[in-house]
């Protein structure tokens, strides 16, 4: 029989659970974020930049809580592992949620210079990945699944082959003529974002690693492919 929870594993449960709801929000918003980018519509994408402050709020949040619960409970071991897990998902997925906005910002400016020259493809194949990579490691979160957060770190590959593919094209086209360039530019800044957004999601899955055995940097000795570093990126 289990024992009844107090109030301080019932607090440990609800930062879990504003975790979770932080992680829905922002990969709702990179949704709609391609969204506006595929449609070209700029009222969608501003939706996208008003709502960076609820992902603020609530990541703030969770980390004033955390800390309260360290300063009054001072936990060890594994209970010590779930607060500093939660405050560090956080923090990427504001972080992913900033480049949701990103990419809003950008569908704004490209809805202004008139169709694509080309149709998107590799963006939307590297969204589909990114965002399935997001909420697999949450999914590996909640459930605690150190397999399924190894898994993750492999397909973060697709995505870097995605881009290096997506880079080189559009660079060729810059190449052809100046006309291409301003399309180009921000399209290849939208892949840069989509790659980061999926180096988060390994960044969670590492997490998951960590909670449960106190191991930091789990992927650290993974060696995937090469990626590309444009001047001014980092």
């Amino acid at each position: 029989m289990k024992r009844p929870l107090n109030a301080y594993d019932r607090a440990l449960i609800g930062l879990q659970d504003k975790i979770l709801q932080l992680g829905e929000y922002v990969a709702d918003q990179v949704d709609k974020a391609l969204a506006a980018l595929k449609a070209q519509d700029p009222d969608l994408a501003r939706q996208v930049v008003e709502g960076d402050n609820f992902a603020d709020d609530l990541d703030y949040n969770i980390e004033m809580a955390a800390l309260d619960l360290i300063s009054l409970q001072q936990p060890g071991g594994e209970d010590l592992r779930t607060l500093a897990t939660v405050m560090r998902v956080g923090k990427e997925l504001e972080r992913v949620g900033d480049y949701a906005v990103n990419i809003a910002e950008i569908a704004e400016r490209l809805a202004s210079l008139g169709p694509y020259f080309k149709p998107l493809v590799d963006i939307p194949r590297m969204s589909d990945l990114a965002r399935a990579m997001l909420r697999k490691s949450l999914q590996a979160l909640l459930n605690r699944d150190m397999e399924a957060a190894r898994e993750i770190v492999k397909a973060d590959d697709a995505v870097d082959r995605l881009f290096e593919e997506l880079y080189n094209e559009l660079v060729g086209f810059m190449k052809k003529g100046a006309e291409y360039v301003d399309q180009a530019s921000y399209l290849a800044l939208v892949g840069r974002y989509l790659e980061r957004i999926a180096d988060h999601a390994v960044n969670i899955a590492e997490m998951v690693v960590y909670r449960e055995t106190g191991q930091r940097r789990a992927f650290k000795d993974y060696q995937g492919p090469q990626k590309i570093v444009s001047p001014g990126w980092k």
